[in-house]
């Protein structure tokens, strides 16, 4: 099917479709979905799935490029011209859209991923969550910050004020790199693209090779979702992936106004330096970078729950094979018996796990290398060694001395997997020590007892400069979404510590902030009218800020 971006331009506002049953799942084809439409091309790879046809998929080439991010731009105006209203309709009928393919879904994930079912299924439910919650924000204005100065007159020296109103905006086509170890939640279909959306940013997603035949099936929902609400079909493209020179394209191209990312920090902070540096136009880049979010056990809390913090800690090292962006992959603890009993029940509890199925052969291979080099470390102790071949990888556990982990920079890095390294400090000195050349996390955790209070509160300065989220007695919920809830941290856990990936904050990285002054109702956004100015059908408003 060639396509140019004319033909694209044309694509929206199409009649919506009647309500159908979905056909028999099968492994997507592993086009390019651009503006509603397949494209094939003629790079192609094979993919790498673990169970079940492997078919070639489609490679991103500049022209991919070049076509999704001409579909945007042309979807541009008349997208952020709709009312809030028209968008969470959009938002809704996108989560729609995917549960009606809820069986297809899970079919394809366990064939591409290996991952099982009961882990896809709390992934879809986790992408449209976020999407009806997303909905519910922009119906309440509760991203919108609109501000209102009233005109004034001085009679004396003083200046005069013009009246001027304020409203955000969206900052244009957004680009979303899934360098994603999941295929659902922060996939073609996740937090990031629901939130630019919610902006009303089209988006273009550069999709992962790990979940190819997953992404496309999710973009169909999303074309199906545009049609049925009359939304250009040009406000969402799936270009699969092509390698790093696929993301430069993106980021280069002068029709995207702003990058999302999720991935490993050296990859960030090169696509961090093309948007700040190699561009024309610097844009914002928005990255949600590994970490190890470290958990402290002070003493009084180590000596009563040494046992049952420990399970508890296993338990999460090895929740969904360890591929989840809030495990607490570091321990920290003050060296004696009570640390003694603390890395045997850990041992015994992650031996018990056994062997898990990472997500690609890809991401198993980086555990089993990040592993080895965190156990080849001066004063590494392995008390469960690394091991595992193919996609499958055994829980690993190391442990070290603080003045060692201390001396080398690489050991506060993150293995993204089951691991975990134990930490012992002589002190509860060199525990603040430690504290305080930390890198920035995500999350900090205090296991702590009354007694401990003292040493908490010699702590807890240092670790709210250090992460975005502070909980104690407890584990980081990851990307769970809530009015109270911060998914990121100082750099480099994230790129722009003023705001998160979740909730409303997460729209307003993807808006910026335009003053208006004595311009008649007709010109003015929709967000900034009077309930009694707005059309009676939002759907139909196709007003141009």
């Amino acid at each position: 099917l060639p396509l140019d971006a004319n033909t694209l331009r044309g694509s929206g506002g199409a009649k919506p479709p009647a309500r159908r049953q979905l056909p028999e799942p099968l492994m997507p084809p592993g086009h390019h979905l651009i503006a509603g439409r397949r494209v094939p091309d003629d790079a192609t790879a094979g993919s790498a799935a673990a169970d079940g046809p492997t078919p070639d998929l489609a490679r991103s080439t500049p022209a991919a490029v070049e076509l999704a991010c001409a579909a945007a731009g042309s979807a541009l105006a008349a997208f952020a011209a709709r009312s809030g209203t028209a968008r969470a309709r959009f938002l809704d009928s996108i989560a729609e859209a995917i549960e009606l393919r809820a069986a297809a879904i899970t079919e394809i994930g366990m064939q591409e991923t290996g991952l099982p079912a009961a882990w896809l299924a709390a992934e879809r439910g986790d992408a449209v969550g976020q999407l009806r919650r997303f909905a519910g924000h922009i119906r309440r204005g509760a991203a919108a910050g609109r501000g209102q100065d009233d005109a004034t007159r001085a009679d004396g020296p003083s200046w005069s004020r013009p009246g001027v109103k304020l409203a955000w905006r969206p900052v244009g086509p957004v680009a979303l790199l899934d360098a994603a170890k999941l295929p659902r939640a922060f996939s073609a279909v996740g937090g990031d693209m629901a939130s630019a959306l919610a902006a009303g940013c089209p988006v273009v997603v550069k999709g992962h090779p790990g979940h190819p035949g997953t992404a496309e099936i999710l973009a169909e929902a999303v074309a199906e979702a545009a049609r049925a609400a009359g939304i250009p079909e040009g406000v969402f493209s799936l270009i699969q992936d092509g390698g790093r020179i696929t993301g430069e394209a993106l980021v280069a191209h002068p029709l995207i106004r702003a990058v999302g990312f999720a991935g490993p920090q050296a990859e960030g902070r090169a696509l961090s330096g093309l948007c700040a540096v190699a561009r024309r136009e610097p844009i914002p880049f928005f990255a949600r970078p590994g970490a190890v979010n470290p958990m402290f056990l002070l003493p009084a809390a180590l000596a009563a729950r040494a046992g049952v913090i420990a399970g508890d800690w296993a338990a999460r090292l090895t929740q969904r094979a360890g591929q989840c962006c809030g495990r607490p992959g570091l321990a920290i603890v003050i060296d004696g018996p009570d640390a003694d009993r603390f890395v045997a029940a850990s041992r015994a509890a992650l031996a018990e796990a056994g062997s898990q199925t990472m997500a690609s052969g890809g991401i198993a291979a980086a555990c089993r290398q990040d592993s080895d080099r965190m156990a080849a470390g001066r004063g590494v102790r392995a008390v469960l060694a690394p091991a595992g071949g193919g996609r499958r990888v055994m829980p690993c556990l190391l442990e070290v001395a603080a003045a060692d982990w201390l001396d080398d920079p690489l050991l506060a890095g993150e293995v993204f997997g089951p691991f975990g390294l134990i930490v012992r400090a002589r002190h509860a000195a060199e525990m603040l020590d430690l504290a305080r050349r930390l890198p920035e996390q995500r999350s900090c955790i205090l296991h702590l007892d009354p007694a401990d209070t003292a040493l908490a509160q010699s702590l807890m300065p240092v670790l709210e400069r250090r992460a975005g989220h502070v909980l104690a007695n407890g584990f980081s919920t990851a990307i769970a979404a809530g009015d109270g809830m911060a998914h990121g941290g100082p750099s480099p856990a994230g790129t722009n510590s003023a705001v998160t990936s979740a909730d409303k904050l997460a729209i307003r990285r993807w808006l910026r902030p335009v003053c208006y002054q004595n311009l008649p109702a007709d010109l003015l956004p929709t967000d900034l009218l009077p309930s009694d100015l707005l059309p009676a059908d939002p759907l139909s408003e196709d007003r141009c800020a």
